[in-house]
């Protein structure tokens, strides 16, 4: 398929998405999961985005190896391209998670990546960091469903990644209810199950 302006093209598939598509990967295989996120971040990096891997049980030599099959050499992608960052540091920079205020943070990263010229963001989270006892971290689903109501005018896309061999079946189904867009064999299923924010809330 050809490239479609205006259109996600996540590396692992032909079906392109919105420009600010929220996704969902739920796995039960490490290597196939590493495939998949490498592959969407190096699609991003093609395409002149901002992209960054907030790791959490990746090791991230192994996220590293993973990119680099994926086609991303390291020598000549800029710094601020390219970013593989703890989780915390992502989701609870002062200890504790807060989601409006990471909403807000969200925001601003897209601001800077536009001024530096970059054409999109495009982030992906291993959501295990929800599983430490973080203070607000009960607040998951309450920042999953704000995603859904940013707007902008900047591409700006996310894969959620949860290990379905940690996560409990109730919180997955949660999970998927906030999520248009999911991730089943390495190919990308629209929602039946998705629950538009504002219905979620009042729910």
């Amino acid at each position: 398929m050809t490239d479609e302006p205006g259109k996600l093209d996540l590396g692992f598939t032909d079906e392109r998405l919105p420009k600010d598509a929220h996704v969902c990967l739920i796995f039960d295989d490490d290597a196939q999961r590493q495939k998949l996120v490498s592959e969407y971040l190096a699609a991003g990096l093609r395409r002149g985005e901002s992209t960054r891997w907030f790791v959490d049980v990746s090791d991230p030599a192994d996220a590293r190896r993973a990119l680099e099959a994926a086609g991303v050499d390291w020598a000549v992608v800029e710094r601020a391209a390219l970013s593989l960052l703890p989780a915390t540091d992502a989701y609870c920079p002062a200890g504790h998670f807060d989601p409006p205020a990471v909403i807000a943070r969200m925001k601003s990263v897209y601001e800077v990546a536009k001024k530096k010229g970059f054409t999109g963001t495009r982030m992906t989270g291993e959501m295990t960091w929800a599983l430490r006892g973080i203070p607000g971290s009960e607040r998951l689903l309450e920042y999953e469903a704000l995603i859904g109501t940013l707007c902008t005018h900047f591409p700006h896309s996310g894969m959620c990644q949860y290990d379905s061999r940690r996560f409990d079946g109730a919180t997955l189904f949660k999970v998927l209810q906030i999520h248009p867009y999911m991730v089943a064999q390495g190919q990308i299923v629209r929602n039946p199950y998705y629950v538009r924010p504002a219905e979620y809330a009042q729910g």
